[in-house]
């Protein structure tokens, strides 16, 4: 898959959740990309974010949820 799909991918993802209602738990980086763990009441789910565009991404959605 290129990396423009993967991303579309990840984004795509990303706002699954946030649709969903899941919030943002915990967030860790590291070589093999961002972990991001969201969760909604008892249910907890990690996603790997590896590219760089999606990381963006989930950065400004992130800043989106807190400042709501």
């Amino acid at each position: 898959m290129s990396d423009h799909l993967l991303s579309l991918d990840e984004m795509e993802q990303v706002d699954d959740y946030f649709d969903k209602g899941f919030k943002v738990h915990s967030v860790q980086e590291n070589l093999s990309g961002m972990f991001v763990e969201f969760k909604r009441q008892e249910e907890e789910i990690t996603l790997q974010i590896v590219t760089a565009e999606a990381r963006k991404y989930f950065a400004a959605k992130l800043l989106e949820q807190t400042l709501l």
